[in-house]
């Protein structure tokens, strides 16, 4: 029996419908929905050298504001449906840090969405769905 569930959340809509179902299936479990803050982003946007009046500590502070706000729609759409979940963010590589949160907080299931790449774009681009699906030590639903 599934006690517990981790539901990646992105603000996707692959992430959504993931919470969606993780909320039909599982709905006497504990559901933690989480997301991942790429530090990799705070740089992303100054180029690479950067410059000196880059604030990246504002930056970092507007990823982890979007991130508390993502979290609080999540709460509500669960609350809509008479559910109650837990939010957590964190910052780091983003598969690396679902499967860590995974093997860290002995959760029973992973559930999250697929962003539907295929080919030469998955090969390139790589896919956190299929990083986190070979990397888990506990199952992973894939939600298209």
């Amino acid at each position: 029996m599934v006690s517990t569930v981790l539901v990646p959340i992105d603000d996707s809509e692959r992430s959504n419908e993931a919470l969606e179902y993780a909320l039909e299936v599982h709905p006497d479990a504990t559901i933690t929905a989480l997301h991942v803050v790429d530090p990799r982003k705070f740089y992303s946007g100054t180029g690479i050298e950067g410059s000196i009046t880059t604030n990246y500590e504002q930056i970092q502070e507007n990823y982890e504001q979007q991130a508390r706000m993502l979290l609080e729609e999540v709460e509500e759409t669960a609350a809509e449906r008479g559910a109650e979940i837990e939010t957590e963010w964190v910052t780091g590589s983003v598969a690396r840090s679902i499967v860590d949160y995974a093997t860290d907080h002995d959760v029973d299931g992973i559930i999250m969405g697929s962003h539907g790449r295929s080919g030469a774009s998955r090969i390139l681009l790589g896919s956190v769905a299929e990083t986190v699906t070979r990397r888990s030590p506990v199952p992973v639903t894939i939600v298209r």
